[in-house]
This record gives C-alpha cells, sequence and structure tokens, in this order.
C-alpha cells in the first residue's frame, strides 16, 4: 500500500503571512524554516514512498529545493491544505494508496503519530480518513484556555463516539468541563493534530464539494468532511513525553523554540 506524504504550504497566511519561511531555533541555536522543520519531521516516517511539497509560491518552492525537497507546484486557488494535498496527487497522476497530509506548521510532529495514523486508517476500513488526537494534560489545557481568553486562534480540539469517529472539531475548548486541572493532571480535552490521512476517493472528492456553513464559521478544513458525512476515524496517540504544538501566531515562536530546546532538538 504506498503512502504519500504532501506538506502543503501557503506564504499568504491569512493569519501568519511568510509562516513557511519562519525560522526557529533548535537546542544547538541552529536556526530553520518551519518547511525544512515539516520536512525533516515527514523524512523520519518510516514506511512511506514518497514525500513532496506542495506549495503555489516561488519562494517557499526555492526555500524547500534548497534543502533538497521535492517540489509540486500547486494552484493559487486551493482553499486550504486538503484541496492543495488533492492537487497535488493529481499532479502526480496517483498511485497511493493512502495520502498524508502533514501540514507545514506543526514540526514537532513526531515519526510515530503519523505511523500510528497510517496503521489506523489500515486497520479501519470502513473509515475514509484519519486524523491524530492528543490527549491534553492539565498544561496543555491551561495554554489552550490561555489563548481563548486572549483571544488568539490557537489549537483545535476534538470530539469523537465510542467508535473513535469524529463528532466535532472546534477552535474552542471542548468539551465543557467546567474545572480547573493541575498541570500533570489528565483531561477529558483531547488536542487535535493537524495531520490527515486520507484514502484516495474521500480525497479526491473533497475539492468537488462546496464548504459548508460549519467550515465557514470555524475555518476548519476537516468539518466539510463531517459536513458530508464522511467517516472520519480520530487515531488517538500517545506523546510519550514530547511536547508538542503548532505554530499558528507569532506568539507561538518562543513556544516552540523553548520546546525545541527542552526536547535537545536541533
Amino acid at each position: 500500500m504506498p503512502v504519500l506524504i504532501v506538506i502543503p504550504a501557503r506564504y499568504a497566511s491569512t493569519r501568519y503571512p511568510g509562516k513557511p519561511l519562519v525560522e526557529l531555533r533548535g537546542a544547538t541555536g541552529e536556526a530553520k524554516s518551519l518547511i525544512r522543520r515539516s520536512w525533516d519531521a515527514a523524512m523520519q516516517v518510516d514506511g512511506v514512498d514518497r514525500v513532496v511539497v506542495a506549495t503555489d509560491d516561488d519562494r517557499v518552492a526555492k526555500a524547500a529545493q534548497a534543502f533538497g525537497a521535492d517540489v509540486v507546484m500547486t494552484s493559487t486557488t486551493c482553499q486550504n491544505g486538503t484541496e492543495r494535498c488533492a492537487e497535488a496527487v493529481d499532479v502526480l497522476g496517483g498511485g497511493y494508496d493512502i495520502v498524508v497530509n502533514l501540514q507545514g506548521d506543526a514540526p514537532l510532529t513526531p515519526a510515530w503519530f503519523i505511523s500510528e495514523l497510517v496503521a489506523g486508517l489500515r486497520s479501519h476500513p470502513e473509515a475514509d480518513v484519519a486524523t491524530p488526537v492528543l490527549r491534553t494534560d492539565g498544561a496543555m489545557l491551561n495554554d489552550l484556555l490561555a489563548d481563548r481568553r486572549a483571544g488568539r486562534v490557537g489549537g483545535t480540539t476534538a470530539v469523537f463516539g465510542a467508535d473513535h469517529n469524529a463528532l466535532y472539531f472546534s477552535k474552542e475548548v471542548i468539551p465543557f468541563t467546567g474545572r480547573t486541572f493541575a498541570d500533570g493532571d489528565e483531561t477529558p480535552v483531547f488536542h487535535h493534530v493537524g495531520v490527515y490521512a486520507y484514502r484516495p476517493a474521500a480525497l479526491a472528492a473533497y475539492p468537488t464539494w462546496a464548504a459548508g456553513p460549519l467550515e465557514k464559521l470555524e475555518g476548519l478544513e476537516q468539518l466539510r468532511f463531517l459536513e458530508r458525512s464522511t467517516a472520519l476515524l480520530c487515531v488517538e496517540v500517545d506523546a510519550k513525553g514530547r511536547q508538542f504544538w503548532e505554530l499558528n501566531n507569532p506568539e507561538d515562536v518562543p513556544k516552540i523554540e523553548s520546546m525545541l530546546a527542552q526536547m535537545g532538538l536541533a
């Protein structure tokens, strides 16, 4: 079952223009661009047949090619990473049984998150799409709540049923807990990790569907699948002591650099 990882990277981000080229310093003090760190994360995943960067911007393409990345140019009309992945697969001529969307703002994504995501989709033939979710501890939950109190759009949370099929995703912190948690406490809130694994038919169908009201309200691309009653499997992953955060806002840069330093990641 050939597996392709696509890293969609858009320069003209609404919230953070130029984000793929933002430099992040690691434990050694060396600065690497966000797209480079995302590429490095993808290259650590076992059992993957090809990794490509998909972009519509020459600046991102040149930066990626400079460190040896395989680049696919896509159109400027892609509304989100899923549409960009679909177009990239079309440009490549298909031939993959599972396509992974490793969004270019998650450089701290451990390789095992993606391996377990692919394994989860393979073992659930009824699912068309799969995505990882990470149970938050009190520290992560408090960071999510702090972002919302400050009016920042931070991480996304997910709720799912007993079959682990997604019920909803939100930029609000859901479910409501009504209590506070100490930093080390386990909580009932799941942080959505912005990675997806698609079966080719579901990915190809996605750009043909109009964005629904929930997707437009939340600004979350995966809600288009739920609004079309597509089975979207939530695969619970274990951070194994690794810290995880996404680069959503300029304020996230020092947080991620601190995490890179604490984890000894160059």
